[in-house]
C-alpha cells in the first residue's frame, strides 16, 4: 500500500532544544523532519507537533515548531495518553436512529476525519516516538514511520525502536519515500517545488 496525501496526517515527535543535542547525527534527522513539514504543507497535509516536559527540555527547535498547526506539551511518553488520538480523528457527532446500537466495529463515523494514515517521525525515537506509535496502531491507525527524521541518544537504541515497531506492523520509511508517495507522479502540479525540497 502507497502513502496518499489525501489520506495523511503528519506527527513530529519531540525535535525539542535541550534534547536535539544529545540526539545521535541530530542534525540530519532535524533536517528530514523540517523537510517533511515543508512537504506535508504544500501538499495539504496537516502537521502536528509533541513536546515532552517542555518546562525541563524546552520547547521544539523553531524551523520545526513553525511548521505545526498545532503543538501538545505533554507529560505521559505516549501522546495518546495526553490526547492527540482526538486530534487525528476528532470525534464525530453522535449517529442517529439504530446506528448507536451497533457494535462499535461496526459503527462509522458522521464526519469525523479519513486521514488515517499517519506519517510519523521523532526523538527519542525508542520512548516517545515508539509509545506514541504502538498505541496509535492499537488505535487501529496505519502508522509510517520516517526513519531518516528519527533520533534517539545512542544508534542501538534507535535501531530497537525501529526493529519494535516493524514487528507491531508499522511500516518503515524514508522523508523521500514519504515524499514521492504523496506526489505518485512527476505530473503532480508541486513536483519541481517538492523535487527543491527534497535535493
Amino acid at each position: 500500500m502507497l502513502l496518499d496525501a489525501s489520506q495523511s496526517q503528519l506527527v513530529l515527535v519531540d525535535y525539542q532544544i535541550r534534547l536535539m543535542p544529545a540526539i545521535f547525527e541530530s542534525a540530519p534527522v532535524v533536517a528530514n523532519a523540517v523537510r517533511l513539514g515543508k512537504l506535508a504543507r504544500l501538499m495539504g497535509v496537516p502537521v502536528w507537533g509533541t513536546e515532552e516536559n517542555p518546562t525541563w527540555l524546552g520547547k521544539n527547535v523553531p524551523e520545526v515548531d513553525a511548521l505545526c498547526k498545532r503543538t501538545m506539551s505533554k507529560m505521559h511518553f505516549s501522546a495518546v495518553e495526553e490526547g492527540l488520538g482526538e486530534w487525528l480523528r476528532p470525534s464525530a457527532k453522535a449517529s442517529q436512529g439504530n446506528a448507536r446500537s451497533l457494535p462499535r466495529h461496526l459503527q462509522k463515523p458522521a464526519g469525523g476525519s479519513e486521514r488515517d494514515m499517519i506519517v510519523i517521525a521523532g526523538c527519542e525515537a525508542h520512548v516517545c516516538l515508539l509509545q506514541t506509535a504502538l498505541d496509535l496502531l492499537e488505535d487501529d491507525f496505519d502508522v509510517w514511520v520516517v526513519t531518516d527524521a528519527c533520533g534517539s541518544r545512542t544508534e542501538r537504541n534507535r535501531d530497537a525502536a525501529f526493529d519494535r515497531l516493524a514487528g507491531a506492523g508499522a511500516e518503515l520509511v524514508s522523508t523521500e519515500m514519504v515524499a514521492f508517495e504523496w506526489l505518485r507522479s512527476a505530473a503532480h502540479p508541486d513536483f519541481g517545488t517538492a523535487l527543491a525540497l527534497i535535493k
